[in-house]
């Protein structure tokens, strides 16, 4: 029981120690820091983080400095070299502002410099060192170069200042403002020397009374400029305005005169409706007069159908009164009898006798006709009948042609026409005397 015991004890011993003892061999490399471990035989074993190093104690000797990368402002006041046109010196005073970037190297060799000649100072000391060399690298920049060159960003270094492969390494790098070149080449080795790598230079201002001169004529000629061509556009402007003007006024002469010329349509369609409207008129007056000279030839076509149909209703009426007095006659004729045609015979018998006598006396022969030897009478006999009916004839002619009116002797009773000679009526001594 006892030797187990003592197992179980060792077991956790080892286990809860093991721990303890690997955290104090490994120590932990955060990121953005170098360990550099140094051991008894002077071997230098150098981490980078994140990572864990080995560190043993009483062999080995371990320090920690920073990776990152150490910004440094500076701000350089100086005179340049500029001359005058005889070759006298008239340097013009220049103020620079910058801000510049230096890391540790990348080489084991470079990162033991810098742990030993410049993180071994004090954080005051290791900025005011950096300060130094980039002001001291920045007045000699400034000193090299002219006025212009300070402010013309896009020149390549001179060829004096670096060698040329130096200086298409740093145009390769994009470097290409002269004063960033010249700083970066003159305190590249200074800072080598303290094991640190210069990164990037900003150039943030270069200030000068010359430069704010210029400055202010160039604002003063871009405001001539602008002020010259804000005329011109304001005069474009004026002329736009103007000849917007005289196409308004020209449009609107136009639509004037195009509204006269409506004006002047439109009274003269006026005009032509008036006109069509009394041609209308004058046709529609014309068919009125057609149609009540057609109205008055139709009512005078009526009228005289109404009375030519009265008239031949009169002229009916009389025809009808004459052939009623004709046949009242013929019918008297037909009751009188043989004692009128007696009384006619009678008196028809002179002039009968004249014109037989008279015929006789010129040697006229007078045929009354003669009765053949069956005929049973004498042509004394035959002539006296033919003489008769000869007589009754023209009496009856006569009775036609000169008939009495309605009321005559013609509607006499026979009683009143045998009352002999003695009573003769006034129709038939009108007739012996015709």
């Amino acid at each position: 029981m006892s030797a187990l015991v003592i197992a179980a004890v060792v077991t956790l011993g080892v286990i809860l120690l093991t721990p303890i003892i690997v955290s104090t061999f490994l120590r932990d490399v955060e990121a953005g820091e170098i360990r550099l471990v140094s051991w008894l035989n002077g071997k230098l074993r150098i981490y980078r983080g994140p990572c864990k190093a080995l560190v043993i104690p009483i062999l080995t000797v371990s320090r920690v400095i920073p990776a990152s990368a150490i910004n440094v402002d500076i701000d350089i006041t100086d005179q340049t070299a500029d001359m005058d046109s005889t070759g006298v010196p008239a340097p013009v005073k220049v103020t620079v502002k910058a801000s510049a970037i230096v890391s540790v190297g990348e080489e084991d060799s470079m990162v033991n410099t810098a742990a030993n000649k410049f993180f071994s100072k004090a954080e005051d000391e290791q900025l005011s060192t950096l300060t130094d060399v980039l002001s001291s690298a920045g007045r000699r920049a400034i000193n090299l170069l002219k006025h212009d060159q300070l402010f013309n960003s896009r020149t390549a270094a001179p060829a004096a200042l670096a060698p040329l492969k130096e200086k298409e390494a740093l145009v390769a790098h994009g470097e290409d403002d002269e004063l960033a070149v010249i700083i970066k080449e003159a305190c590249s080795r200074e800072l080598l020397d303290l094991g640190l790598s210069f990164n990037s230079l900003n150039i943030k201002a270069v200030l000068s009374e010359v430069a704010d001169a210029r400055r202010r004529e160039s604002a003063a000629r871009a405001k001539a400029s602008a002020d010259v061509v804000q005329a011109r556009e304001e005069q474009r402007s004026k002329i736009a305005q103007l000849e917007a003007a005289q196409k308004v006024n020209d449009q609107e002469r136009a639509l004037k005169t195009q509204i006269a010329s409506n004006g002047a349509a439109i009274a003269r369609a006026e005009a032509e409706r008036q006109a069509v409207i009394r041609e209308l008129r004058q046709a529609e007056l014309g068919a009125m007069q057609i149609t009540q000279a057609q109205a008055d030839a139709d009512q005078n076509v009526i009228a005289m159908e109404a009375e030519g149909r009265a008239q031949a209703s009169r002229i009916r009426r009389v025809a009808e009164a004459e052939s009623d007095a004709i046949r009242m006659k013929a019918q008297a004729l037909l009751e009188a009898g043989q004692v009128y045609l007696d009384l006619r015979r009678l008196e028809l018998a002179p002039e009968l006798t004249r014109a037989v006598a008279g015929a006789l006396s010129n040697s006229q022969f007078v045929n009354f006709g003669s009765a053949g030897p069956s005929g049973g009478q004498s042509a004394m006999a035959t002539g006296s009948d033919d003489v008769l009916r000869v007589v009754q004839t023209l009496m009856a002619a006569q009775v036609i042609t000169h008939a009495p009116p309605s009321g005559d002797g013609a509607s006499r009773s026979p009683s009143s026409a045998s009352n002999g000679s003695a009573e003769k009526p006034a129709d038939w001594s009108a007739s012996h005397k015709h």
